[in-house]
């Protein structure tokens, strides 16, 4: 009894000793949940709160960037207009909000929601175009207006013949601060990926693209502006270039014969013409003056290098300069630090910045008869060719000499020179290498069509083997065509340049018109008709397919200049006779951008379809 006893006694006990621990389970496990309770409450809370945080900066930072881009056009209209206040401070609030957009999406909050799927790559995105944009805020339009406050077109007006250097050499620093972060820009945009967002956020991008690729190619030619003109105006030291006046009624591949020349020298920013001279000044030598390579003599002949008036056969403007430096060397002794050319249609559109000018034949040059003055009534007037190169010198003369007198309203000087420009209508080569390279791909240099990423450039030139002046009287139309397309199982695409090549003058043109327009029947070409040498480049990488005229495969000149395949052929049209010709390239390898041709520069241009 006493042992069973003693066994509920213990039994008893341990139940007593035992319950306890129950109830320490169960409060430490209500602990534990009211703890995780209170995590997972405080995490949403963070979620939340984090949410709304990044939300409120979405919006902050839409606003702001809505807000700063329109004022980037509003500046461009301030500093055109001449109001360099009112520019400053744009360019201040444009900053200020570029700064918000900027530090609105660049928190660590903002960054770990850029790992969400879906939401996260559009959050990145506009962080990236907040720093996009408040990068070229700070560093190209700040600098570009605290610039314009200092800086005036009027600066730049000649005075007595002189063009003041300093405003152009305290422009060189900012200039190119800007023109690196719109570089830097550029890059950055094309950067960023866009698979994966909103088609808003899409076309955000895109058209900061766009903004971002003009205003550099804009500031590109500035910063080569100011970076060369102190230097070609005599800051350093004295200069000589001869200009080239370039005549289209004979058409040469980079507009026409330069019938017309002139020494230009410049000596801390004094301008000034020494000297003027026609084609009929230099002799015919003997040889190429400058060794030619194989290509060029095979495409275009030794001529090239033997008479002034065919050194700009050649499409490279570059070697048309050394070319005609050398034969004004032999000829009066000077060697020229380079060469500038320029059309009569060029000199309209500086005309139209200078205003009306009377020649010392009583005859009034202005924007709208200039090209007829030059080009056709000339040669109604004079019959000798050196009467007619010397209207044409006088005429040069006379519109540099306005211009240079600061007649010319600074702002139409600019744009008719960009105009003129880009027309290919003003050529320029340094004979500096380290000058020259400032110049390289840019429309000035005139070389073969250089081709990128985005875009191949083929070129089409055309030189006049009738030797007379058909040209002048605009009877010689073209219309040109451009495209590609896949048909091959390797997917390489085909090329082609199809060339409408028109004669418009009239039937009774060999009695009708004089012999100095129609050549009377020299140089191997039926009295009326018009010989044009046609030549085709495509971009270096196609292999060369040839040519048809009139869907006829017919005999043509292939060859090769600096590694661009190149088609030639010469074409004779009577009265009234049209042609079309079509050439044909083969790519290496898929392409999908875009296709641009660069051509003669045509008295009246055309646009490639």
């Amino acid at each position: 009894m006493r042992a069973l006893w003693l066994n509920r006694a213990m039994s008893s006990s341990h139940a007593a000793h035992a319950a306890p621990p129950k109830r320490t389970r169960s409060r430490t496990r209500t602990r534990t949940r009211t703890v995780v309770g209170l995590a997972v409450l405080g995490l949403l809370m963070v979620v939340v709160a984090a949410t709304a945080w990044v939300g409120i900066r979405v919006l902050q930072a839409k606003d702001a960037l809505e807000a700063a881009v329109p004022l980037a056009s509003t500046i461009k209209d301030q500093v055109i207009a001449g109001d360099s206040d009112a520019a400053g401070r744009t360019a201040a609030e444009l900053a200020d909000y570029a700064q918000t957009a900027s530090s609105r999406t660049s928190d660590p909050v903002w960054r770990t929601f850029e790992l969400l799927p879906f939401l996260g790559p559009n959050l990145q995105v506009v962080r990236e175009l907040a720093a996009v944009v408040d990068d070229v805020a700070q560093n190209a339009v700040t600098p570009l207006a605290e610039l314009a406050g200092s800086f005036d077109l009027t600066d730049l007006k000649p005075v007595d013949g002189s063009i003041a250097l300093q405003p152009l050499l305290d422009a060189q620093a900012p200039v190119a601060k800007a023109h690196d972060a719109l570089a830097r820009a550029t890059t950055n945009v094309d950067a960023i990926e866009t698979g994966q967002v909103l088609e808003v956020v899409r076309s955000a991008v895109t058209r900061l693209q766009t903004v971002t690729v003009e205003t550099a190619g804009t500031l590109d030619g500035l910063n080569r502006a100011v970076t060369l003109l102190p230097a070609m105006l005599g800051a350093n030291a004295p200069r000589d270039y001869i200009l080239l006046f370039q005549n289209p009624a004979e058409l040469r591949s980079s507009g026409g014969i330069p019938g017309a020349l002139a020494l230009l020298h410049t000596d801390q920013g004094a301008i000034e013409l020494t000297q003027q001279a026609t084609s009929t000044s230099f002799k015919q030598y003997q040889a190429p003056v400058l060794p030619l390579s194989d290509e060029i003599r095979s495409i275009f002949g030794d001529v090239t290098g033997e008479f002034m008036h065919d050194v700009t056969m050649t499409p490279d403007f570059a070697q048309t300069g050394a070319l005609a430096r050398e034969m004004w060397r032999l000829e009066f002794g000077v060697e020229a630090n380079g060469v500038l050319s320029v059309d009569p249609v060029a000199l309209s559109y500086l005309l139209d910045a200078t205003g009306p000018i009377t020649l010392a034949t009583g005859d009034e040059l202005n924007a709208g008869n200039a090209v007829q003055l030059l080009l056709r009534d000339v040669y109604a007037r004079y019959e000798e060719p050196a009467q007619q190169d010397a209207f044409f010198a006088a005429a040069a003369g006379a519109v540099f000499d306005a211009v240079k007198s600061g007649r010319a309203d600074p702002t139409k000087l600019i744009t008719a020179l960009a105009r003129a420009g880009a027309e290919n209508r003003v050529l320029v080569w340094n004979a500096d290498e380290a000058e020259q390279a400032v110049l390289a791909g840019i429309t000035l240099s005139d070389g073969r069509p250089l081709s990128d990423d985005q875009t191949n450039r083929f070129g089409l030139y055309l030189n006049d083997g009738t030797g007379v002046k058909m040209d002048l009287y605009l009877y010689l139309n073209m219309t040109t065509a451009i495209g590609q397309q896949t048909c091959r199982e390797d997917r390489r695409p085909q090329y082609a340049l199809e060339v409408t090549l028109t004669k418009t003058a009239p039937s009774d043109a060999t009695t009708a018109l004089p012999g100095y327009v129609t050549g009377g029947g020299s140089f191997g070409v039926p009295l009326g008709s018009i010989k044009t040498v046609v030549s085709a480049y495509g971009t270096p990488e196609l292999q060369n397919l040839g040519l048809t005229r009139d869907s006829v495969e017919v005999p043509y000149h292939p060859a090769t200049d600096a590694t661009y395949p190149v088609s030639t052929i010469a074409i004779e049209l009577a009265p009234g006779e049209s042609t079309v010709l079509r050439f044909a390239w083969l790519g290496p390898e898929p392409f999908a951008g875009d296709l641009e041709l660069r051509s003669t520069p045509l008295i009246a241009l055309h646009e490639t379809t």
